[in-house]
């Protein structure tokens, strides 16, 4: 009998060793790659975070193509992987599809909201922290046109054109705004030769300062700038470093926040919907010692007195997601 509980009691035991090693999280980039300097690599340095500060590790993969997402999730739901986090609008329809699939699974999805017990859908203010950094466009301005590339044209990206064109035309109601995409495909993420063509006829236009809200093709968009002697904004990851003196701040999305929050919460993750923004620290521009020559006192009281406003909600950015719609453009 006594023989028969140890057997039991070590089976047990390494049942409970396999299911707490099968409960790593799991982590799943967008196209474009972990390291796009941009929205991919903000998750990857939420995922980092947790790790080093837990010791734990966490499972990941890169897409290579539209057809790994669900091959992707399922894959690391049958292996046990909880919570799985993913980033992008674009898992929505296919993260509708499996997770009924896998009840016991906790997922989380950024830029995306989808309706299902077992999912915590992340979405952000991205148009109040492009109205702030379009304030600073408008004020670094010398021409007084400014510009805007986006990545794929789609309505998330629209947004955050919109809340730029706002926070432009607040300083310099007279400014002109100049806007290209990239593209119509995921392809879009991740053409920096595309998005220096851009840059550089914007400029032929006349913009001096360039906003690049296009994840891996952003790359180029900021370099062409710094070659043409205008100035870049970044997105996303606080992209400074990347030419410093010559990219005027980053438009922060704490994405990396978003994953890391996940991570630290587990199996226990909150589902639901949760929106983060200026207020709750979710969403902020980026000052440091690669772009403070171009951020003056003057410059840093404006921005940080609308950033106040829109925290308390004296000032409203539209949502170009609400309705479809730009008011000001």
């Amino acid at each position: 009998m006594t023989f028969m509980k140890s057997i039991l009691s070590a089976a047990a035991a390494t049942a409970l060793c396999a299911g707490a090693a099968l409960a790593e999280p799991a982590l799943i980039f967008d196209l474009g790659g972990k390291f796009d300097k941009s929205f991919n690599e903000a998750a990857f340095s939420g995922a980092e975070r947790w790790a080093k500060e837990t010791g734990g590790t966490f499972r990941e993969i890169e897409l290579k193509s539209e057809a790994q997402r669900e091959q992707a999730l399922r894959r690391f739901a049958e292996a046990g992987a909880n919570p799985i986090v993913m980033t992008g609008f674009a898992f929505g329809n296919v993260l509708g599809e499996v997770a009924p699939d896998y009840p016991d699974t906790k997922f989380a999805i950024i830029d995306m909201v989808v309706d299902a017990p077992n999912v915590r859908s992340v979405v952000f203010n991205e148009h109040e922290g492009s109205y702030l950094v379009g304030m600073m466009a408008a004020k670094a301005s010398k021409s007084g046109t400014v510009g805007f590339v986006g990545g794929m044209d789609i309505p998330l990206i629209r947004k955050f054109a919109c809340g730029y064109v706002q926070g432009v035309k607040a300083v310099n109601p007279d400014a002109k705004i100049i806007q290209n995409m990239t593209g119509t495909t995921p392809a879009a993420w991740n053409d920096p030769v595309k998005g220096s063509e851009l840059t550089k006829a914007q400029i032929s236009q006349g913009a001096d300062v360039v906003y690049a809200a296009a994840g891996g093709t952003g790359v180029g968009i900021l370099q062409t700038a710094a070659d043409e002697g205008i100035l870049s904004v970044g997105v996303d990851s606080n992209q400074n470093y990347m030419h410093p003196g010559k990219v005027l701040t980053s438009m922060l999305k704490r994405v990396d926040n978003a994953v890391y929050d996940a991570m630290k919460a587990g199996t226990d993750l909150e589902t639901g919907f949760n929106v983060m923004g200026v207020a709750n620290g979710g969403i902020d521009y980026a000052l440091d010692e690669h772009n403070a020559s171009l951020v003056d006192d003057e410059m840093a009281a404006m921005v940080d007195g609308a950033k106040a406003k829109i925290a308390s909600g004296e000032i409203v950015v539209h949502d170009y997601m609400s309705d479809s719609t730009c008011p000001v453009e």
